[in-house]
């Protein structure tokens, strides 16, 4: 095939481009932008645009497909150019689609531990040789791409992400799936830029179970209430199979998983990854994958990229860098590092990055999410609140959010640095969560500065 894709630069489109060049299609592309790692990868397989922007003239008739990434507005002089030729013009989730529909679709949904759930299937996979189709939503330990795409392998896996498909299609990423199996991990308010309600929210995941296929089934975390809710609610006829957190303990720091065989060892820890580890062993179940043949393989498992990922140790001290930034997933995540170093002092810093976390009227969802902590820190950008055109927030309303007298609030990046330079990491952990850099941090240059 010969394929295009408009605003080829971002993580998923790139990784998307570099799997159908593997997989032997003609892939160009075009972006007004392109960082790396997107920019070297491409780059090495000859797929970088020459030059940034857009030319209509890359849009020829003897297209099979363009692809169209969030990142391209809706006038874009490319888009317009193939909507006049009249080309098949797909969405990023619509092409995959089109990809696997021959194939056992498995699809991971929710709110949180996508991407961990994902990766753990793919792991256990990888390990036990079983080929297998795949997107994810980080860079995964012995994969060279997010994405794989054949024509030969029966199951593909499918990070079901309820982010919006396109710039001109405005349907949740996960809504054009239509999975064989699928599993839905937990619901939790958020992009309440695209969906301004709590109720509008979970909505989106009510469609998605109608879109199991006849026959199908739902794998589910029964601890969640609204899963729970939802899942039970659904007069789709499929086969519904509850999961929930297996027995662990915690010893000395280091996380003990209770298997039919005993105690064994396990490199990720926290109830909510516990959590996330048995609903990837019922995933394996049922793409062939029998319990003893899953707990061999996970206990290798290190973890997906940013999250809960170990980025600095010293005799002392250990740093962990985390994507955390939903109110549930911060809690969670420095819940799960204080009870894994309880004898530790943990500083957490939390950066309020997205449309959802500098918006006043959801910051008070973060009531609590850092009571964990013994040290807690917020960073957030005036200039990103402005870029974003939201309401100016106050230290004041964060202070009130978090419930926390304690709260230490920085605004200007070279405070924090400051900060964190100047911290005794004595007995420390240090937890960063964002989905950005704290203003320009160099995650790299931790070690230095931990003590």
């Amino acid at each position: 095939m010969r394929i295009h894709f408009i605003a080829i630069g971002g993580s998923a489109m790139h990784n998307l481009a570099l799997a159908l060049h593997e997989k032997g299609d003609h892939v160009t592309g075009s972006d007004d932008e392109i960082f790396d790692p997107s920019k070297s990868r491409l780059a090495a397989k000859g797929l970088l645009p020459n030059e940034y922007g857009w030319f209509p003239e890359k849009i020829t008739s003897d297209l099979d497909a363009v692809i169209l990434g969030m990142h391209a507005k809706e006038n874009n002089a490319e888009l317009k150019k193939a909507k006049e030729l009249g080309l098949k013009i797909y969405s990023y989730p619509e092409f995959l689609y089109e990809q696997s529909k021959h194939k056992t679709r498995v699809v991971i949904g929710g709110s949180h531990g996508k991407t961990t759930i994902t990766s753990m299937i793919l792991h256990v996979m990888h390990y036990h040789d079983k080929e297998v189709d795949y997107m994810v939503g980080a860079q995964l330990e012995g994969f060279d791409t997010m994405v794989h795409l054949t024509e030969e392998n029966d199951f593909i896996v499918l990070e079901g992400d309820e982010y919006l498909s396109s710039p001109i299609d405005r349907r949740p990423k996960f809504h054009l799936y239509k999975p064989n199996i699928a599993l839905l991990s937990g619901i939790a308010w958020d992009h309440i830029n695209v969906f301004p309600t709590y109720e509008n929210y979970v909505e989106q995941f009510e469609i998605f179970l109608n879109q199991i296929t006849d026959g199908g089934a739902i794998i589910y975390n029964e601890e969640d209430t609204e899963v729970k809710r939802v899942v039970e609610a659904t007069e789709n006829p499929i086969k519904k199979y509850p999961y929930q957190t297996p027995e662990y303990s915690v010893e000395s720091g280091e996380t003990l998983l209770e298997t039919p065989e005993g105690s064994m060892p396990i490199a990720v820890f926290g109830k909510h990854n516990l959590n996330n580890l048995e609903g990837a062993r019922w995933i394996c179940q049922l793409m062939g994958v029998d319990a003893d043949d899953f707990y061999e393989a996970i206990a290798t498992f290190k973890g997906a990229s940013k999250r809960l990922e170990k980025i600095a140790e010293t005799k002392t001290a250990i740093a962990f860098k985390d994507y955390a930034h939903s109110p549930s997933k911060v809690k969670a995540t420095t819940q799960a590092v204080k009870n894994q170093y309880p004898d530790k002092k943990l500083v957490a810093c939390l950066e309020l990055h997205t449309y959802s976390s500098l918006n006043p009227e959801f910051l008070t969802e973060y009531q609590g999410a850092l009571d964990a902590a013994d040290a807690a820190v917020v960073f957030y950008s005036p200039h990103a609140v402005m870029i974003k055109q939201l309401e100016e927030i106050k230290a004041e309303q964060i202070e009130e959010a978090f419930q926390r007298e304690d709260l230490m609030i920085f605004t200007n990046p070279g405070d924090f640095k400051t900060f964190l330079y100047s911290e005794d990491y004595e007995n420390t952990v240090l937890l960063l969560m964002s989905s950005g850099n704290y203003g320009g941090l160099d995650f790299d240059a931790v070690k230095g500065y931990l003590k």
